[in-house]
């Protein structure tokens, strides 16, 4: 894609070159120098501009805070534009690579570097996310979109760690391949990892941490987690976790826990297989806590032992591994050579160095597991080919103070980047220059292909003689090495050592002592040969991997495969060099058949905070990186080039021939405008479907003129809007005039013709009231003429009876007039009586007015009397009827009799008292009683030894009476109403009564009943009651008496009742005086 590729049909306004914030593209940068790349990169940041294009290629500066750029607004403002259409952004890079793959077929990689901290997991995120946004929809496209985005947490937690430059560092290289259909839905996707810094396992520089997922484990995993895992939540108790940065301002590692718990869910892991992992991450603290003591033998060498063996112990718990087992290869190493074993012992150093080892042995293959694992989950199911796309997120060229064998294996990948970089910018502009029938010069620039040949070359490059000193018997160190780089690297151009002679001096002072300096392309870079040799050596005992494949854990054979006793390979394992030499070039072979796209990270500040720009550090990164020459490669040739179509759309008022339309070929047209402009041939030339402009200057002269045009044109375009707007203006008030005079006519007219029809109407109405008043006059008249008429026949005729009937008056008048006033005095009488209520129970009646009323009177006051008792009665239920004729009953047995009664009136008779049919309680005993219980009370039976009475239930039916257990329900006594003789009560206002049984009956063997009750009145009424009623049985007698003779069993006892004041209360009380005698006090009324 070229520069300002713009869309014709899209408005001018969106143009990359408009309303520009410096330069937003550096191929237009003027003049072209490292101070105003970065000043122009300054300016845009300072302005919240954090991208800024060097051609098809995006520099991201890290803003180290939130920006509202991300949104799904965002997302769509890009969707489906082209590259150059609005201001520099991610997503119109990954909008371009995903157009591409989905509509062209071009599978496609993005390569984001950058050092730590510049931004580089970020960018690959917002890059995923972009694709994840615009590309299809769907059930099983969401299960897979999703898996991909949740495989960063679960690496970031194993990969990542806090270090001085950056809070949530990278601390491996990723790339992932997300492999697409033909409609450019997501299908899966291959993630490959590269160089994990697993000595950060064992030892962290001071201020960085250990990777997250150690601290996340003990800070968010739950108390019976970490009690299966033996951990503590203490990270001072765990020798490999550093304490001066433990906790991080704005991690919150519980929380990421729960977030990588949930992750590892969504993308496939069985809970069986986290279990796993995380005993293994657990087993990795515990190693580290294990130390070790010397042990004198008798052949004068120090063995190693385990001093403390507790965290040995609990680490072989969760490994599976008999302790005996790895505390024997922590103190013996076993050498084989063809036939022969040999077994030596080891000092406490080389104990240390085995423990750690195996530490970061262990780590490193639990993560390379891990990846494997997730590529399971994620990869495409579907056989068919898929489009890719690769996302590179690597390290960027590092220079440390101190720098090392990872130093220098990072820098030697990205000496391998640069120059992919290079071959495919280049082959990517001589591509267009030939498609556009362009003239194609050599363009002259750094080929660093010398400096990968030195580092990679198979026989005489600084990898193979690192490989060539490790694989060398006898005596190999760090300086030796050395030695023999000086030897064989001595004369290259680009490599530099204290006796080198490319040094200064023939002793270069420079240059410290047991270093190496390598000019990159990114600047020199100077290299300590300290643990070269054991950092590309990687060694592993072959006793700890044997020790580890025999451990039970569902894992620990599949990481220690080398293990095995049955497949022992004497062969030397390759080297970490060598390892990551072959995966570096299989990366760059992959990244050869795919179109690239490019993200330059750069963190602005190592503060890591917003709104501060340094300048030292920015230009170091800028350096580095290469920006500017990448900018020089870019403008080699044209500088900028543009299709014809957007051009004369730009530039088209330029010249009069063109504006405002051009009638013609669009390239014709652009011909005509140069031409015009007077630009000189030289500079530019013309493609077969784009123009092609050498120097940025020439450009901005454009757009200079341009925009002095566009500032004529709008004033031109003020004027005629001015203009228009005031004879509009001018048309409006001349036509609101014209209205507004027609609405005040109309108004005038309509005022004028309310004030005549007022006028008229108060003349008709005065006419009309004149003529009313005549007519009124003339009716007055002829009513009183007609009036006095009538009066006077009145009279006349009322004279003419008198004198007819004077005769009969005197005979019949005395009569008629005593009839008229009894007739009065009755009515008035009748009248006095409507003022009687209707209650039977009010004794009221009006005073007779005169004597000869006496009999009438009498005999009204009957007859009404017995009417609205009638009129009572008519309105009672069956049920009140029965009510009152107890209650009515209940009067004729004990009205005058007993004191108790008048109390009881007022009360109703409710018969069940015990609510026996719905209380649980009694469901047995109600389910026992055959016929319809009439009564259901709590009554006392009085016990003839004390006095005193027991609670029982008494249930009255129509043949029997029951006694039953107040708390069990069970029947004592079940007593025929035949058998009963009478009943005796006191004339007191007690509730005592005494039911006498017949002699020789087969109930009176237990003898008579003495029973106090609350409802004493109602009981007896119903008893009386149902013997009355009943034809087969003999009435029952009531005895009133307050002193009678009860029969208990064999004896005859007395109960007397006496009034006084009972010691307990208001209540009847019943006191045994003798075997012959039971007395009831009754409180005096």
């Amino acid at each position: 894609p070229s520069p300002v590729d713009t869309n014709p049909s899209m408005e001018v306004k969106t143009s990359l070159l408009d309303n520009m914030i410096g330069v937003g593209d550096m191929v237009l940068l003027e003049p072209l120098n490292e101070d105003s790349f970065i000043m122009n990169l300054r300016n845009r940041f300072d302005h919240n501009e954090i991208y800024t294009y060097i051609g098809s290629v995006v520099i991201s500066m890290n803003p180290y805070r939130s920006l509202p750029i991300y949104t799904p607004q965002k997302v769509e403002e890009y969707r489906n534009r082209n590259f150059y259409e609005l201001s520099p952004h991610i997503y119109a890079l990954a909008d371009e690579a995903y157009r591409s793959l989905r509509d062209q077929d071009k599978d496609q990689c993005i390569l984001i570097t950058g050092e730590s901290g510049a931004g580089k997991t970020e960018a690959s995120k917002l890059v995923m996310s972009y694709v994840a946004a615009v590309c299809g929809k769907g059930q099983e496209v969401n299960k897979v979109k999703e898996q991909l985005l949740q495989s960063n947490p679960v690496l970031e937690a194993f990969g990542n760690a806090k270090t001085m430059r950056n809070d949530n560092s990278s601390r491996f290289g990723k790339y992932m391949d997300i492999e697409f259909d033909f409609k450019g839905d997501p299908l899966g996707g291959v993630i490959s990892n590269y160089l994990l810094e697993k000595s950060r396992v064992c030892k962290q520089p001071r201020g960085e941490r250990n990777f997250h997922i150690f601290y996340q484990l003990l800070s968010g995993a739950s108390d019976d987690t970490l009690m299966k895992l033996k951990l503590d939540r203490d990270f001072s108790k765990y020798n490999y976790l550093s304490l001066d940065s433990a906790n991080v301002n704005g991690l919150d590692d519980a929380a990421s826990f729960r977030t990588v718990r949930n992750a590892m869910q969504i993308v496939g892991f069985m809970e069986a297989e986290v279990q796993s992992v995380l005993e293994l991450v657990a087993a990795v603290l515990k190693l580290g806590n294990i130390e070790f003591k010397p042990e004198s033998r008798v052949n004068g060498f120090d063995e190693s032992r385990v001093k403390d063996k507790n965290d040995l112990k609990e680490m072989c718990e969760l490994l599976g591994i008999e302790q005996s087992v790895l505390e024997r290869a922590f103190s013996y190493r076993t050498v084989e050579a063809k036939m022969e074993k040999m077994s030596t012992t080891l000092n406490v150093a080389q104990a240390y160095y085995a423990r750690d080892a195996l530490a970061k042995n262990l780590y490193s293959r639990l993560f390379s597991w891990l990846v494997t694992r997730i590529n399971e989950s994620i990869k495409a199911q579907a056989k068919t080919r898929h489009k890719v796309m690769g996302v590179l997120d690597i390290y960027g060229f590092e220079i440390f103070e101190d720098n090392s064998f990872e130093q220098f294996i990072i820098n030697y990948c990205n000496e391998k980047l640069q120059q992919i970089f290079i071959e495919l910018t280049l082959r990517e502009e001589q591509e267009e220059y030939i498609r556009e029938d362009i003239e194609w010069t050599n363009i002259e620039y750094f080929n660093n292909a010398v400096i990968c040949d030195l580092i990679e070359n198979n026989q005489n490059g600084i990898l193979a003689m690192l490989d060539e000193e490790c694989l060398r018997p006898g005596t190999v160190t760090d300086d030796t090495f050395l030695d023999k780089l000086n030897t064989i690297c001595a004369e290259h151009q680009h490599f530099e050592s204290r006796l080198n002679k490319n040094s200064k001096f023939l002793t270069d002072h420079s240059l410290p002592h047991s270093c190496f300096r390598i000019q990159h392309y990114a600047g020199k870079v100077l290299y300590r040969v300290e643990g070269f040799v054991d950092k590309n050596n990687d060694l592993l005992y072959r006793d700890l991997s044997q020790a580890m494949y025999k451990a039970t854990h569902s894992l620990m054979r599949q990481l220690f495969p080398e293990g095995n006793p049955a497949k022992v390979n004497l062969k030397r394992p390759p080297t970490a060099g060598f390892q990551f030499k072959a995966s570096v070039g299989v990366l760059m072979k992959n990244l050869q058949t795919k179109n690239p796209n490019y993200i330059r990270c750069i963190k602005p500040n190592d503060k890591k905070v917003a709104h501060i720009f340094t300048d030292s550090l920015v230009c170091h990164q800028v350096r580095y990186l290469g920006l500017v020459e990448n900018v020089r490669v870019r403008r080699a040739g044209y500088a900028f080039r543009q299709p014809y179509e957007s051009c004369l759309e730009r530039y088209k008022m330029l010249c009069k021939k063109t504006w405002p339309h051009w009638r013609g070929p669009a390239r014709d047209g652009v011909e005509v405008l140069l031409t015009d402009c007077s630009v000189p041939t030289e500079e530019f030339a013309y493609g077969r479907s784009k123009i092609f402009i050498r120097n940025p200057r020439t450009l901005f002269t454009l757009e200079e003129r341009r925009r002095a045009c566009l500032e004529d044109l709008a004033t031109l375009i003020q004027k005629i809007y001015r203009g228009w707007k005031s004879r509009t203006h001018f048309l409006l008030l001349k036509k609101s005039q014209v209205v507004v005079a027609a609405w005040y006519r109309r108004y005038a007219q309509q005022n004028k013709y309310q004030k005549i029809k007022s006028a008229t109407l108060v003349m008709q109405s005065f006419i009309r009231g004149w003529k009313a008043r005549n007519i009124l006059r003339q009716l007055k008249y002829e009513k009183r003429c007609k009036e006095a008429v009538t009066t006077i026949a009145a009279y006349w005729h009322g004279t003419q009876v008198r004198r007819e009937y004077r005769k009969f008056f005197r005979a019949n008048a005395g009569k008629k007039i005593y009839d008229f006033t009894i007739q009065r005095i009755m009515q008035k009488y009748f009248l006095g009586l409507k003022t009687t209520t209707m209650s039977p129970m009010d004794n009221s009646w009006p005073a007779k007015p005169y004597g000869f009323l006496e009999g009438a009177h009498t005999q009204l006051r009957r007859i009404f009397h017995l009417w609205r008792c009638k009129k009572y009665r008519g309105q009672f239920t069956e049920e009140k009827k029965a009510v009152y004729e107890e209650k009515l009953e209940a009067s004729e047995i004990f009205k005058d009799k007993k004191a108790l009664y008048p109390s009881s009136v007022s009360q109703p008779f409710k018969g069940d008292y015990l609510e026996i049919q719905k209380n649980p309680k009694y469901q047995k005993l109600n389910s026992a009683m055959e016929e319809k219980v009439l009564l259901a009370d709590l009554v006392n039976k009085i016990n003839r030894a004390n006095g005193k009475g027991s609670p029982r239930l008494f249930l009255l039916t129509k043949s029997n009476f029951v006694l039953a257990d107040q708390k069990t329900g069970q029947v004592k006594a079940s007593v025929p109403l035949p058998d009963l003789a009478s009943v005796s009560v006191s004339t007191q206002s007690d509730g005592f009564f005494a039911l006498k049984l017949k002699e020789g009956s087969a109930s009176a063997s237990k003898g008579d009943f003495l029973l106090s009750s609350e409802h004493l009145i109602e009981i007896i009424t119903k008893l009386h009651r149902i013997g009355t009623t009943a034809a087969d049985r003999d009435q029952i007698n009531i005895d009133i008496s307050d002193e009678f003779l009860v029969q208990f069993k064999q004896d005859k006892v007395c109960v007397k009742f006496i009034q006084g004041g009972p010691k307990n209360g208001n209540s009847a009380a019943c006191k045994r005086k003798n075997n012959r005698l039971l007395e009831v006090s009754v409180p005096s009324p």
